[in-house]
C-alpha cells in the first residue's frame, strides 16, 4: 500500500508539472502570436508609400473629377512660377540705378543716361528711358510718358494673374459637382435596392468628400501662390513709383544747372 500511495503522488506530480509546463508553453505561443498579429499591420502601414495612398484616393474619387481638378492646378502652378520668374527678372534696385543714372547726366548728359536705361533689365529702367527719349520736349512731357508708360508696365507685371483666380474659383467648383454626383449616385443605388443600407450610402459620400477635399486642397495651394504674387507686385509698383518721383526731381535738377 505504501509503494501504491507512493508511486500514485509521483505520477500526480509529474502530471501536475507537465500540465504547468503545457499552459507555460501554451502562454508563450498566444503572447508570441499577439505580437505578431500587432507587429504586422505597424510593419505594413510603415512600408505603405503616400504616394500610393493619394493614388488610391484620386482613383477612387472618380478619374473624371480628379482629373478636371488636378488639371487646375498643375495650370495653375505653371502660370504661378512663370509670374515669380518674371517678377524677380523685373525687381531692381534702384537706388544703384538711380545713382548711375545722376553720375551718367553729370558727366555725359541724356545720351549716357539713355545707354545706361538700355543696358539694364526691368520695367524701371525701361521708364526711365521713355522719359529720356522726351527730354527735348520739357519736364512735362516727360512726366506724362513716365506716368503713361508706368501703367504699360503695370499691366505686364499683372498679366496672367486673372487666370489664377479662375483656376481658384473653379477647382472648388468641380470639387462640389463631384460632391453632388456622388450623392446622386448613392440615391441611385438605394432606389435600386430599395433599401437603405449604410454600404451603397457609403460609396456615394466617399466620392463625394474625396472630389470636395481635391477641390479644396487646389485652391488652398493657389490661393497661397496668388498672395504671394500680388504682394510682390504691389512692392515693384511702389518701387517704380519712388523712383519714377526721384527721376524727374534729378531731372529738374539738371536743367536748372
Amino acid at each position: 500500500m505504501l509503494l501504491a500511495v507512493a508511486g500514485l503522488m509521483t505520477f500526480s506530480a509529474n502530471a501536475q508539472s507537465e500540465e504547468a509546463a503545457a499552459a507555460t508553453t501554451d502562454s508563450v505561443e498566444v503572447v508570441v502570436a499577439e505580437t505578431v498579429e500587432v507587429e504586422a499591420p505597424v510593419e505594413e502601414a510603415a512600408g505603405f508609400p503616400i504616394h500610393q495612398a493619394i493614388k488610391t484616393k484620386f482613383i477612387e474619387g472618380g478619374a473624371g473629377f480628379m482629373a478636371t481638378v488636378l488639371l487646375c492646378l498643375i495650370l495653375g502652378l505653371a502660370i504661378a512660377i512663370e509670374r515669380i520668374i518674371y517678377l524677380n527678372y523685373a525687381t531692381t534696385n534702384t537706388e544703384k540705378l538711380l545713382a548711375r543714372i545722376e553720375a551718367a547726366l553729370n558727366e555725359g548728359g541724356v545720351e549716357a543716361a539713355k545707354e545706361v536705361c538700355r543696358n539694364t533689365s526691368g520695367p524701371v529702367a525701361s521708364i526711365f528711358y521713355q522719359g529720356f527719349l522726351r527730354m527735348d520736349q520739357g519736364i512735362e512731357a516727360v512726366e506724362k510718358a513716365v506716368v503713361s508708360y508706368g501703367s504699360v508696365q503695370m499691366g505686364r507685371l499683372e498679366s496672367g494673374l486673372s487666370w489664377i483666380t479662375l483656376f481658384i474659383a473653379v477647382a472648388p467648383m468641380l470639387g462640389f459637382m463631384g460632391t453632388v454626383i456622388g450623392m446622386i449616385q448613392a440615391f441611385d443605388d438605394i432606389q435600386v435596392a430599395g433599401d437603405i443600407s449604410p454600404n451603397l450610402v457609403a460609396g456615394g459620400m466617399k466620392v463625394a468628400l474625396i472630389t470636395t477635399v481635391g477641390g479644396l486642397i487646389a485652391a488652398i495651394i493657389l490661393q497661397i501662390f496668388y498672395n504671394y504674387l500680388i504682394s510682390k507686385v504691389d512692392s515693384i509698383v511702389i518701387s517704380m513709383e519712388d523712383a519714377s518721383i526721384s527721376l524727374v526731381d534729378m531731372l529738374v535738377k539738371y536743367q536748372n544747372k
